[in-house]
Formats: C-alpha cells, structure tokens, sequence
C-alpha cells in the first residue's frame, strides 16, 4: 500500500453510537448497511479537530474566507470544470439538499421524475414537498437486474406525455448511481443533457460518490458540465450536490454544498433554506479543508482496499449462487435475491437472522433486492461473508 494508513483495524465504533452498529446493539449482526466506512479516518481530519477542541471554538461558525475558492480550486483540476467560488451554497448535509432542489425547482403538484431503484430520499423528496413522484425505472441490461441504464425510450415517452400543469419540470439524478454502483457513460450523460435540454428541465445531481470511481484512474465528469457544453441556459437549470461524507467517512461532521450557476436560481434556493436549514457544523468546514489539502493519498489507498474488497465479495457472492453488480463505484454491492426471497421470505430480514445486516431493496424502489456495504476492514468482512455462506449452505440442505 502506497501509504502508511489503517485500513485494517476493527473500529470500536458502538461506544460512540454510531447509527451503524447502534441498529444491531445487544444482537451478534455485523452491519453491512447503511453507506459509512469502519476504517480508520484521515488522520489530517482528526489533528484539525484536535486543534480546533483544543481552541476550545465551538461557536456559530462561517466558512473560512479562503475555503470556496480552495473547493473551486478541486473541481478544476480533479474534474476539469471551473467553477466560480460565489456558486456554492454551504449546507449541513446532502439529504436536504434534494428536497430544497424540489421546492426551488417545481410548484405544489407537478411531477419530478427520478429513475428507480435509486437512494431512498430520491423517491421520497417529491411527496415531502408535496409534489408528484414520476419513476422511470432504470432499464436492465442483464437478467438480474444488476447492471442499468437508463432507459431513454420510457422517459421521452413519459416527459412528452405530461404538459401545461403537469409539465415535468425538474429531474433528480443519482451519479454515480447509488444502489448499483454504476458509473454512467460520456454517451449516455450526453444523451440525457440533450433530453434535458429539449424538455427545458431543470437538474438536481447528487454527485457524493464522485471520488470513488474503483480503478482509481477514471475521473468524474460532473452532469452540469455535459449542460454547460450545450448552452448557459441549460446549464441555469442546473443544481450539483456534492461532500466529503461518502469519501472520507465524515457523515457525522455535516457538511455538503449545492453548486448553483445562475444567480436567480441560487436566491431561490437560499430562500427555500430560510427558517428550515441550519448552519454547517463548526467542526464540517475544518474537517473539509484537512481533506482539500491533505487527503489525496488516503483516498488513493482507500481505493486500492474497496477494490481488494470489492473483488473479495463478488467472489463470495458467486459462490453463494446470488447475482449482483460487480461496481465500478462506491463501496456497495446490488444483489438480486429475489429467488432467495420466494425460500425464506424477506432476504433482510433472514441475513439478520443469520449474523449479517444488509439494506434491504424495498425503499430503494425494488424488493427483493439487497444492497451490501464492503467498506469495512477485511477481518469483519470476512466474518459477515462467512455467515452468509454458511446460511445458504444449510438452507440448502
């Protein structure tokens, strides 16, 4: 390993009730569900928060003067898009930040459209804000259902279907994709800013899992700069989500930011914050300029341990007989365990019963499915493997 982290120590992460393990508290279920690590975080992040317990700084706290343009700074060189620092919206998580795009973006009833199975606040957004959810699934590309794309056909039809007041008016994207750990072509992202463009959509992309394309090589394209290619105004209609939560495993500092290009768009959706949305942790924006300017090496020894990992559980998962995805990102697997499901009902369910607990696919939009978390040191990965295999050697007999 290129650097000297840890990436194989077991955390003891239940004393500080994480949400992870608190779930399974007093039960022997090795949590492989909810999308956090067990590793080890960078140790710049922990040193600037030392530092900054030891200032004794606790305070209502804005960003540092120098911090958009060092996160301008990232996108040009990680991403090749440049970005003006006065563009982003700090806020305290990424979640939220879909539903402020639906009630900047649409009026009280009208359709946004999303393509399921996709992270679970993606099909609860709509109704939250009391708009219409409009599901395109994702098309299968194999019998399983674990590679997709999106099906371009279904979406035409559907946006040209819904006009006057129940015109489609707002997209919510997922890329990378969350569950399947897809990472969607150049071709078909020009495809969809070319329907985007010819339906006058406005776009909301959830980009948290860009930094962790798995061969390490590959670099993001964020959705806006495919619409900034085809005119300003398209790209006017455009709301990027993105923070360092997925990557460097700091969900609980909160800490995530909007990029929103047009002026009138951005005071909308700063409006739409106004009284609801609090300020970032003190701690986020501290926690943010360790990784800026500290945490590429990790992050390139994160990647060499997910794919060891990622391969270790595609090799398990074949063994067991269940199809899933073999992802080109993120550290989760789709698996398609509908024929377990018709053996012993809820798959969920009867892996917890056995020692594992994986995300059941039901709030992604497809039951019968399950999504499996491999960002864990390989010790408890192997343990959580184990048991999955054990249970269906039995269950077969």
């Amino acid at each position: 390993m290129s650097a000297p982290f840890d990436f194989t120590t077991a955390q003891d992460r239940l004393t500080w009730s994480a949400s992870k393990w608190e779930k399974y508290r007093g039960r022997e279920v090795i949590p492989l569900w909810i999308a956090d690590m067990d590793f080890a975080p960078l140790p710049a992040v922990q040193q600037r928060l030392a530092a900054q317990v030891a200032a004794g700084s606790f305070g209502y706290t804005s960003a540092p003067r120098e911090l958009p343009g060092q996160l301008a700074a990232d996108y040009a060189s990680r991403y090749g898009w440049n970005i003006d620092p006065q563009w982003i919206v700090w806020l305290p998580g990424l979640v939220l930040g879909l539903n402020l795009a639906v009630k900047a973006c649409s009026a009280p009833g009208q359709p946004v459209v999303t393509f399921s199975p996709v992270y679970p606040p993606f099909l609860g957004a709509p109704a939250t804000q009391d708009r219409e959810l409009l599901d395109i699934p994702l098309k299968q590309l194999n019998a399983a259902g674990t590679e997709l794309t999106i099906d371009f056909a279904a979406l035409e039809q559907a946006l040209t279907a819904r006009q006057g007041e129940q015109r489609v008016r707002l997209l919510l994207l997922c890329h990378p994709h969350n569950p399947s750990g897809r990472l969607f072509s150049r071709a078909e992202l020009q495809q969809l800013a070319q329907l985007c463009e010819r339906h006058e959509l406005y776009v909301c992309s959830d980009e948290i899992h860009a930094d962790l394309i798995l061969d390490g090589t590959t670099a993001h394209i964020p959705f806006a700069s495919f619409l900034a290619e085809r005119s300003p105004e398209l790209l006017a209609r455009s709301i990027t989500l993105h923070g360092p939560s997925k990557t460097f495993n700091i969900a609980g500092l909160g800490i995530a930011w909007a990029i929103i290009p047009d002026r009138a768009l951005r005071q909308t959706f700063r409006q739409a914050m106004q009284r609801l949305v609090p300020d970032v942790c003190c701690f986020g924006y501290s926690a943010l300029q360790a990784v800026l300017e500290e945490g590429e090496p990790w992050r390139q020894a994160l990647l060499v341990q997910l794919r060891e990992n990622r391969d270790k559980v595609s090799a398990a998962l074949d063994g067991m007989g269940l199809a899933h995805s073999h992802p080109e990102v993120t550290y989760l697997s789709w698996i398609d365990a509908r024929a377990l499901t018709e053996k012993v009902g809820n798959a969920a369910h009867w892996f917890e019963e056995h020692g594992v607990g994986l995300s059941d696919g039901g709030p992604f939009g497809r039951p019968s499915y399950l999504r499996l978390n491999f960002a864990l040191p390989a010790v408890l990965l192997d343990q959580a493997l184990e048991r999955m295999q054990r249970a269906i050697v039995n269950l077969a007999g």
